[in-house]
């Protein structure tokens, strides 16, 4: 087993990664059950597919489960589904030592992980992600969140997790399409600040999407380690450092609030075609090279994610989306923050970005101008 510590003081948590952790979470979780007993909350998908391995390793451990079943998908982040989930916890007597698992992807574990933080003014939950965009990006740091009609992700809390629990086979359940928008935000570590990794993607992605054990574990462990080391020195987005793992996220929000935050672009799938934007915007404003900012787009085409807006499958023109982009929850004083990148691996935080010029860009993109 893989341990990943994120420092975080009195918030500490540890990262754990295994191939087949979900059949023996019973020995792992048992000291969390409270009374003999844990809720777990899963999405109908997820409690076919892996809710049974859960609940039968608990139960092995003489710990009982509570399962709690919501509807999959984007639309889940919602009021509606945050207070049938509360209701739901409040009438199994959820206290505040209780700890509640979010089994599931990042739909799952955003919203649990929000409940969590206001339920009794906090109680505590464990993630299990199941996806491979959650296993390697949105369990670990404690951002939980539920989307808003202005936008996504407006609406929610810092709150950091107990336990991270990582079975890299539980992706072996997942569709090609949903492990391949979970690798768009494998390959962002790379383009983030650490172009040997990047590297290790073009090298490694085809295998990792196939299933390779070794290479999954890999990918997961690497960018699980590199998300710990950025949380722990800036966990609530103070400093800027943590603002690198935005990176391809402004422009995907906003292709993602076009299309409806629906099935018709998944939140990785955004985020691919947002990083592809963001290089070639840096080398609109001569910042890389437009040699570097076309090796990107290629990796991500190559392995079959959105790489510009038609594939993203967005019809809007600059200022519509740039429209979108107004509701960003980083803008502060009027003022967008944009990742740019001088080069794979040299992303940095952007203050500056006229978005009337983001906007003719986007136009250009899609061949307006």
């Amino acid at each position: 087993m893989a341990l990943v510590h994120v420092a975080l003081d009195a918030r500490s948590y540890d990262i754990l990664i295994e191939q087949g952790a979900l059949d023996r979470a019973g020995d792992i979780l048992r000291g969390y059950a409270r009374k003999g007993r844990l809720v777990v909350v899963t999405d109908a998908n997820v409690a076919r597919a892996q809710l049974p391995r859960l609940e039968a390793s608990l139960r092995a451990a003489n710990v009982a489960v509570e399962p709690i079943i919501l509807p999959p998908g984007e639309q889940t982040k919602s009021w509606r589904h945050l207070e049938q989930l509360l209701d739901a916890l409040l009438a199994l007597e959820i206290e505040r030592g209780d700890h509640v698992i979010a089994l599931g992807g990042g739909v799952i574990g955003d919203l649990v992980g929000f409940a969590a933080s206001i339920l009794k003014r906090g109680c505590h939950f464990i993630q299990v992600p199941t996806t491979l965009l959650a296993q390697v990006d949105s369990s670990v740091g404690g951002k939980t969140a539920i989307n808003a009609k202005a936008g996504k992700n407006l609406i929610g809390a810092f709150y950091q997790p107990a336990l991270v629990l990582i079975d890299p086979s539980t992706l072996d359940s997942l569709p090609p399409r949903e492990t391949r928008a979970g690798y768009a935000e494998v390959v962002k570590y790379g383009l983030i600040d650490d172009p040997d990794f990047f590297d290790w993607c073009e090298a490694n992605a085809d295998a990792l999407l196939a299933g390779d054990p070794d290479a999954r574990t890999k990918a997961i462990e690497k960018s699980v380690q590199a998300k710990a080391a950025i949380v722990a020195d800036d966990e609530r987005e103070t400093s800027g450092r943590r603002a690198l793992l935005n990176l391809g996220h402004t422009f995907g929000h906003a292709l993602e609030a076009d299309t409806g935050f629906s099935d018709t672009l998944l939140h990785g799938e955004g985020v691919a075609a947002g990083m592809a934007l963001a290089f070639r915007y840096s080398a609109r404003l001569g910042l890389c090279s437009a040699e570097e900012a076309a090796r990107v787009t290629a990796h991500l085409k190559a392995v079959g994610l959105p790489h510009d807006l038609a594939t993203a499958h967005v019809t809007a023109d600059g200022a519509e989306l740039v429209g979108h982009m107004l509701h960003d929850k980083k803008m502060a004083a009027g003022t967008l923050p944009f990742l740019l990148a001088r080069g794979i691996g040299q992303t940095f935080l952007s203050k500056d970005v006229v978005l009337d010029d983001v906007a003719a860009f986007l136009d250009e993109e899609r061949g307006l101008a």
